[in-house]
């Protein structure tokens, strides 16, 4: 499975990563752009959501904001941003660990909640603030980060391959048995 994930994602890369009409290289739709000077910013928009007063802007619009324990300032104490849908107003989102609660009740405590929900959030489970972390227990905190996009990611890419599979194993079952 493992060797077929490799070889899936080569290939992917490699039917992206071909050359334009001018000559030149287009860029892989799998990686991200690489970064220069007029595009550098020492924090890209997931990181900033590291500090606090960031997440806490997201809230925007949340139905708790009074007289309750979700207050926005917990919400956001406890790693969440809020994520609203149209029929969904109160979903919020590890910005670290990307677990999704929704259905909030007043008297809900984010920390517990969050802690519940996602007992192996490494965010969750700081003991200190962000701002006072060393440079190694950030990249650390970083590292497990990176570690979870990269699973979302791949599970994504996993589904992805499977629907369009199954999607093109029909479509062969229909010309071998002459319906199309």
């Amino acid at each position: 499975m493992v060797k077929f994930l490799f070889f899936f994602l080569f290939r992917l890369f490699n039917s992206n990563n071909k050359k334009n009409e001018s000559g030149n290289r287009k860029t892989c739709d799998v990686l991200p752009p690489i970064k220069t000077a007029d595009t550098m910013d020492p924090f890209n928009e997931e990181d900033k959501m590291y500090l606090f007063e960031n997440r806490l802007k997201t809230f925007e619009n949340w139905p708790f904001d009074k007289d309750c324990t979700c207050t926005p300032e917990n919400m956001a104490r406890a790693g969440f941003v809020h994520t609203p849908s149209d029929n969904s107003p109160d979903i919020a989102m590890c910005f670290f660990c990307l677990k999704e609660l929704e259905g909030w009740e007043p008297d809900d405590d984010p920390q517990k909640e969050h802690k519940s929900h996602a007992p192996s959030c490494s965010f969750i489970s700081l003991t200190k603030n962000v701002e006072d972390l060393t440079m190694e227990e950030f990249f650390k905190l970083q590292k497990e980060k990176d570690k979870i996009i990269t699973r979302k990611r791949c599970i994504e890419a996993i589904t992805k391959f499977e629907e369009a599979a199954k999607v093109r194993r029909e479509k062969i079952i229909k010309t071998a048995r002459g319906e199309e």
